[in-house]
C-alpha cells in the first residue's frame, strides 16, 4: 500500500496530463458510442437494467448487433468509471495544494454513476424522449468537467484574475449561454426525428421541421458572437484565449456544415452521429474559452504597494 502511495504524484507531470486526455476523449467516445446506439436501433439491444436481460449481464447470441452495440456501449461507461477511480486516486496526494483538481475528479466521478442510472431509466421507461434527453445532458456536463480537470492542469494553483476586458467577458460568457441553448434545441429536436433508439420509441410529438428552425437560431447566434470574441482577441497578449476561441469558431463552423448537411439529406444516421460527437467537442471548446478568461493573478510587489 505505501508503494502505491509513494508512486501517486504529489506534483501535476505527464501522468496526470494523460488521464485527463483519456477521461476527455473517453467521454466524447461515449457521446459517439450512445448515438450509435440510437441510431442503429440498438437502444433496447439490452431490454432491462441493469442486467442485459432478465437472465444475463452480458448481451447473448440471439440478441444480434443489436445487443453487442448496447452492451458495447454499457462495457464503455464501466471503462470510464474505472478511469474516474484513476484520475481521483492519481489527484489524492495533491489534494491540500490542489483542491479544484481533487473536486473535480470527485464530481466528475460521482456523474458517471448518475450517468449509467439514467441510462438505465431510459432503457426502463422504453427510450422514453425527455429521459434519453437527460441523459446527452449529463454526458455534456461530463465533457465539461473533464475539459475543466485537463485545462486546470496547465494553470498554476492559487488566485486568479481576468486577462481580458469586461466587455470581452461578457461576451464569452453569453456565448456560452447560446451554446447551451442550442444543445438543448438540438436535443429536442432529435427527440421528434425519426432516429428514437427503436422502431417502437414514442417521440417528444413537437414538430421536427418547426424545431430545426428552432435549433438553428441560437447556432447562428453563437457563430456570430464566437466572431465577435475572435477578432476581439486579435492583437491582444492573452494567447490562451485567441487560441480558443479559434477552435471554438472551427467547431462551430464544421458542427453547422454538417447540421445544414443532414437537415437536407434526410438525416442519415452517420451524420446525426457526427453532429452529436462535434456537441460534444462544442462543449468542451466553450468550456475552454471561458476557462482562459482568466489567468493566475501575479502577485503585488512591495513597491506596488507603497504606490497603492
Amino acid at each position: 500500500m505505501n508503494r502505491i502511495i509513494a508512486w501517486l504524484p504529489d506534483r501535476v507531470d505527464a501522468r496526470l496530463t494523460v488521464i485527463a486526455w483519456i477521461y476527455l476523449i473517453g467521454q466524447i467516445v461515449l457521446v459517439g458510442t450512445g448515438g450509435l446506439v440510437r441510431l442503429t436501433s440498438s437502444g433496447l439491444g439490452c431490454p432491462t437494467w441493469p442486467k442485459c436481460t432478465a437472465d444475463s449481464l452480458v448481451n447473448t447470441p440471439e440478441m444480434g448487433i443489436h445487443g453487442i452495440i448496447e452492451f458495447g456501449n454499457r462495457v464503455l461507461g464501466i471503462a470510464l468509471g474505472l478511469i474516474a477511480i484513476v484520475a481521483f486516486i492519481a489527484v489524492l496526494r495533491l489534494r491540500r495544494e490542489r483542491k479544484d483538481l481533487f473536486w473535480l475528479t470527485l464530481l466528475a466521478g460521482l456523474g458517471i454513476p448518475a450517468q449509467a442510472v439514467i441510462g438505465g431509466l431510459s432503457v426502463l421507461t422504453k427510450l422514453n424522449p425527455y429521459v434519453v434527453g437527460l441523459h446527452f445532458v449529463v454526458s455534456i456536463v461530463l465533457v465539461a468537467l473533464c475539459m475543466t480537470f485537463l485545462l486546470r492542469l496547465r494553470t498554476a494553483p492559487g488566485p486568479r484574475a481576468r486577462a481580458v476586458p469586461g466587455w470581452f467577458a461578457g461576451v464569452a460568457h453569453l456565448t456560452s449561454a447560446a451554446v447551451a441553448v442550442t444543445i438543448l434545441a438540438g436535443i429536442l429536436t432529435t427527440g421528434s426525428g425519426p432516429h428514437a433508439g427503436d422502431a417502437d420509441a414514442p417521440r417528444n410529438g413537437l414538430n421536427p421541421e418547426i424545431l430545426q428552425h428552432v435549433h438553428a437560431l441560437p447556432a447562428y447566434a453563437t457563430l456570430a458572437l464566437t466572431l465577435v470574441l475572435v477578432v476581439g482577441s486579435l492583437g491582444r497578449r492573452a494567447a490562451p484565449v485567441r487560441r480558443c476561441a479559434m477552435w471554438l469558431l472551427a467547431v462551430e463552423a464544421l458542427q453547422i456544415a454538417v447540421g445544414l448537411v443532414q437537415a437536407n439529406t434526410g438525416l442519415p444516421g452517420i451524420l446525426v452521429g457526427v453532429h452529436m460527437m462535434l456537441a460534444a467537442a462544442l462543449a468542451a471548446a466553450m468550456t475552454a474559452v471561458v476557462l482562459t478568461l482568466k489567468a493566475p493573478a501575479e502577485p503585488r510587489t512591495d513597491t506596488a504597494s507603497t504606490a497603492a
